[in-house]
């Protein structure tokens, strides 16, 4: 019998997070960085936001989207700082970056239930 890894469901992870954050954070940052701050656009109203952010299918979509982009930008940090910076515990490093995107995803966890209520 073979030995069952985990390095797929990570590297799947990864480039789901890649790809989240190419595609939607450009968006964002065109949005509430330039286009509503200059006026270039009307930005919404706190209460379409708050309809927004309080419908279940948007929770489902952030509650997805922001935990693959943390774990994306936490293993790009991670061998940031071994690659680039050549920091050599790796076990601590791991898990601070990891646990970082871990408390990151509860706390978007917490922030959209909120906003669900």
């Amino acid at each position: 019998m073979t030995k069952r890894r985990i390095e797929p469901l990570v590297w799947l992870t990864f480039s789901g997070g890649g790809v989240a954050a190419a595609t939607f954070l450009p968006v964002l940052a065109l949005l509430f960085a330039l286009a509503f701050p200059l006026g270039w656009i009307d930005p919404p109203s706190y209460d379409r936001m708050a309809d927004l952010l309080g419908h279940p299918l948007t929770f489902l979509v952030l509650l997805g989207l922001f935990p693959v982009m943390l774990i994306h930008a936490a293993h790009r940090f991670r061998y940031t700082l071994y690659d680039g910076l050549q920091v050599k515990h790796k076990l601590l490093v791991a898990m601070l970056c990891y646990g970082g995107a871990l408390a990151g995803s509860f706390a978007a966890l917490v922030w959209l239930g909120n906003a669900l209520t």
